[in-house]
């Protein structure tokens, strides 16, 4: 659910974005009902959208018994217009790449962030149009599989670096109805949004001088649009969770200034044979336990939850695998949020039950407000 936040604060971003005269800004495509999703055509890019962005969260667990969260997110920002497409030049500027990588250990503890930017220009960043192939410089995510459901996940740092072969073990999973997911009442409100709820996970991870065989289980969202939040909005808590039971959740509040969810609210329950439900903010019930205070940024962000599925019989307390898990990404979106590896557990209409999850929590260091480069 993080499709806004290059929107967020691009605008005072570095001199990528420069240019030498102003840019007037195209008519995007807007997300709108109807759209039929044909794969693997839909993992690739759809520059028609303003923003888009390729989104991988997953929890490892290395031969040595030490446990990692991992995020590696994609985004591209299209920021065409006539003066651009006039020039023919390899190095015009149709497009912003950027890319955040983290890494949650919680052995040492410690939580190490990377992060990326650039333009699309000989080939330093870009996706492909009909196949799952995103990068910038040696950062990649790419389908590896004549069926398009093995993916290949590589970025390095020098303090650490995953080198992830994905699997799918379900059908692609749609958000909204009418292949739309909807965040607010007005046009354009919309993007196309769609996971990979359970991916298989192998490979290796480096961190520090410890390099290690990995497996363990991965998420992935895609996500494309060109609207923005409504005015009212200050930001979104966003929740993935896959449990033991072959079940997963997506859900996500859209967070009104007086931290009430707005009605747009939505989310997506999994079945293990890979169908799937829509749930209404009516459907949920999101408290927050305790708070934690970032020493960073002073934000203070929900910490602890208990996520109940209303009529399913289903109660979940979601608890933060580390307490410090913020990005501060001050050299590509500009913007500080929380996200992090929760472990899950709780009762599935009366039975035990546990699993793990991402959250994602935006607008708590500074609001969230559109924008983006004009």
């Amino acid at each position: 659910m993080v499709l806004c936040i290059v929107m967020m604060s691009l605008i005072g971003s570095p001199d990528i974005f420069a240019s030498d005269s102003p840019h007037v800004m195209p008519k995007f495509s807007l997300a709108k009902p109807g759209y039929a999703y044909v794969f693997p055509r839909d993992h690739g890019s759809h520059d028609q959208f303003q923003t888009e962005w390729w989104y991988f969260t997953g929890h490892l667990l290395g031969s040595n018994g030490r446990r990692f969260g991992y995020e590696l997110t994609f985004f591209r920002r299209g920021i065409d217009s006539s003066d651009v497409r006039a020039n023919p030049s390899k190095w015009a500027m149709r497009h912003v790449y950027l890319a955040h990588f983290a890494l949650t250990d919680e052995k040492a503890p410690q939580f190490l962030v990377a992060e990326k930017i650039s333009r699309a220009g000989i080939g330093k960043a870009g996706a492909k149009a009909d196949v799952l192939d995103v990068w910038i410089d040696r950062w990649r995510v790419m389908a590896v599989s004549p069926d398009h459901r093995q993916f290949r996940l590589q970025a390095e740092t020098d303090e650490f670096s995953i080198d992830l072969i994905v699997e799918s073990q379900k059908a692609p999973v749609i958000h909204g109805p009418t292949g739309v997911s909807y965040k607010g009442p007005q046009p354009g409100q919309t993007s196309h949004y769609y996971s990979l709820t359970r991916l298989r996970t192998h490979g290796s991870l480096q961190v520090g001088d410890d390099t290690m065989a990995v497996e363990g289980v991965s998420w992935m969202d895609h996500e494309f649009g060109s609207g923005e939040l409504a005015d009212h909005l200050v930001g979104w808590d966003w929740f993935s969770l896959q449990l033991n039971n072959n079940h997963e959740i997506m859900a996500y509040g859209l967070r009104q200034a007086d931290g009430t969810f707005d009605p747009a609210s939505s989310g997506t329950l999994v079945l293990p044979n890979g169908s799937s439900q829509s749930l209404a903010l009516q459907d949920l019930q999101i408290l927050v336990n305790r708070h934690w205070t970032s020493p960073v940024s002073g934000a203070r962000y929900p910490h602890y939850w208990t996520f109940t599925l209303l009529n399913e019989g289903i109660e979940l307390t979601l608890a933060p695998r580390m307490a410090n898990q913020e990005l501060v990404t001050t050299r590509s979106t500009g913007v500080t949020y929380w996200e992090g590896s929760v472990d899950v557990s709780g009762t599935w209409k009366g039975d035990d039950i546990h699993g793990q999850g991402y959250v994602e929590l935006t607008g708590y260091a500074q609001p969230y407000r559109p924008s983006g480069p004009k």
